[in-house]
């Protein structure tokens, strides 16, 4: 059967295409489709990973900028399983209403990808935005990137992106995979993690727009204090009614003290 087929890889877009068959069955094995699921896949590239899921699950939407792969994944996939081909930037697609028009008895979709390293975060914000929509998600990002987002207070990656995520989601590392998965091989290490949205009723973010913004002002210039980060944002009052210390960097802040501070931003302002 087709696993996949060849198509010179466009480093602008960023395109690191995987094919080591090992990797892709740890993928599968840890995605582990189920009957009803709906599984999206952001960047479906050569299908070295969409192909293997059809075989498992028999349908699957994907979401591909590069409009010359439209036709060999359409053609490659026929025997394989039915594909949905969405055509365009995923920043620009509405997971929320996909979700509406195609997803489980629970009304949510899970979301696959191999995201491309110059655009993992913008991704992983815009998947936020409609975490209520999404069951859980495996990606595929630079292993830095991975360790940032699992990252805890204290550490020298712990940043926006820890804080943001873990907010919202439990963030599981997986396992590690090398450059020469890939081809062409990237310079650095990569790393499967899964994110598993929370529950609305378990999120104690208020307000998610001031939330954002508290965690924004504090990592924007790491080196310095809460009290100077934070000016026209929250006063060393609020801070210390949050009960943190107004002298401490952003890097010792905990997900739920920043949780706790915003909150009160929202209700009683800076």
């Amino acid at each position: 059967m087709t696993t996949g087929f060849t198509e010179p890889a466009k480093k602008h877009l960023g395109q690191n295409f995987l094919h080591e068959k090992g990797v892709i069955a740890k993928i599968v094995q840890a995605i582990d489709p189920q009957p009803g699921d709906v599984l999206v896949e952001i960047g479906p590239g050569q299908g070295a990973l969409t192909f293997p899921l059809l075989d498992r699950h028999g349908e699957l939407t994907a979401i591909e900028f590069d409009r010359d792969l439209h036709a060999p994944l359409q053609a490659a996939s026929r025997e394989h399983g039915i594909l949905h081909l969405i055509a365009g930037d995923v920043l620009d697609v509405d997971f929320t209403a996909l979700a509406a028009r195609r997803s489980d008895a629970r009304g949510q979709i899970r979301l696959i990808g191999n995201l491309p390293y110059n655009l993992s975060s913008p991704i992983l914000f815009h998947a936020l935005d409609h975490a209520a929509a999404i069951r859980d998600m495996h990606f595929m990002l630079q292993k830095e990137v991975v360790e940032r987002m699992a990252a805890a207070p204290g550490s020298k990656v712990y940043g926006r992106l820890s804080v943001m995520l873990q907010a919202y989601c439990a963030v599981t590392p997986l396992f590690t995979v090398p450059p020469g998965a890939f081809r062409p091989a990237p310079k650095v290490d990569s790393a499967v993690v899964r994110l598993v949205p929370k529950p609305a009723e378990c999120i104690e973010v208020a307000d998610r727009a001031t939330f954002a913004n508290v965690v924004r002002a504090a990592f924007g210039q790491r080196r310095k204090t809460l009290r100077n980060a934070l000016q026209g944002v929250a006063t060393p009052e609020r801070i210390s009614a949050a009960g943190l210390r107004a002298d401490a960097r952003a890097e010792q802040v905990a997900v739920a003290e920043f949780v706790r501070l915003a909150n009160l931003v929202a209700t009683h302002g800076p």
